[in-house]
């Protein structure tokens, strides 16, 4: 028997401010909970940012006030991390299925997603235990932080594409050393764009979840 895929909707959005993406998964989650709106999956970049998660001790991983940098404290898991351009940043906002409500599984799941389409890249990307996100080696490459209103996710993903590494010494992020992230581009040795990767990233969180993302952003 075929696996159900539900209908959902794709929105790329270009490279944003965190806060204005911020309303509109807000804005979506509620629509989503009442029918308004089909499962949506937003892929943009942002404007510098780092955000706080719920984890008590987020802020003390900020180890440079920046002034061009705003803290936006929200709602998901996780700690303190950063965001900006060149970084591909996808946000699922799907309501799930009484089949689909297990967090543990559904944040597995992301890492698939990155894990599958890093691997169309050439890139031998991995989980470690006892952290959230994708890994190359001992190198972090993308973060993943999630939250849930009445089984309609939001927040999400990052994957550095082509991020410039040296914003992370702005903070520890995820309580790491600055020193551990990497990017896309710096693995495989040449200048890899975000729009060379969204369709990959799009299409594995299509597969896995089982939801009809359409085609390319």
């Amino acid at each position: 028997m075929e696996p159900v895929v539900i209908p959902a909707q794709t929105l790329w959005l270009g490279r944003k401010p965190y806060e204005e993406v911020l309303e509109l998964q807000r804005l979506l989650v509620e629509e989503r909970r009442y029918g308004a709106a089909p499962d949506t999956l937003i892929l943009c970049e942002h404007d510098e940012v780092i955000t706080l998660g719920r984890r008590l001790a987020a802020r003390d991983n900020i180890l440079v006030a920046d002034p061009a940098v705003p803290v936006v404290e929200i709602e998901r898991g996780g700690d303190a991390t950063y965001h900006g351009p060149g970084q591909l940043v996808a946000y699922p906002i799907l309501q799930l299925r009484e089949d689909e409500r297990d967090l543990h599984r559904y944040l597995r799941n992301l890492e698939q997603a990155l894990i599958d389409a890093l691997g169309e890249l050439g890139l031998a990307a991995s989980r470690r235990e006892g952290w959230t996100g994708a890994w190359v080696g001992d190198r972090k490459i993308a973060s993943i932080g999630i939250a849930v209103r009445r089984w309609v996710t939001l927040h999400g993903l990052a994957l550095n594409v082509a991020t410039d590494l040296s914003r992370f010494a702005l903070l520890r992020p995820c309580g790491l050393d600055a020193a551990v992230m990497t990017s896309v581009s710096r693995e495989l040795g040449r200048d890899v764009s975000v729009e060379e990767v969204n369709p990959l990233v799009q299409r594995h969180l299509g597969r896995i979840f089982g939801r009809d993302f359409g085609g390319a952003p």
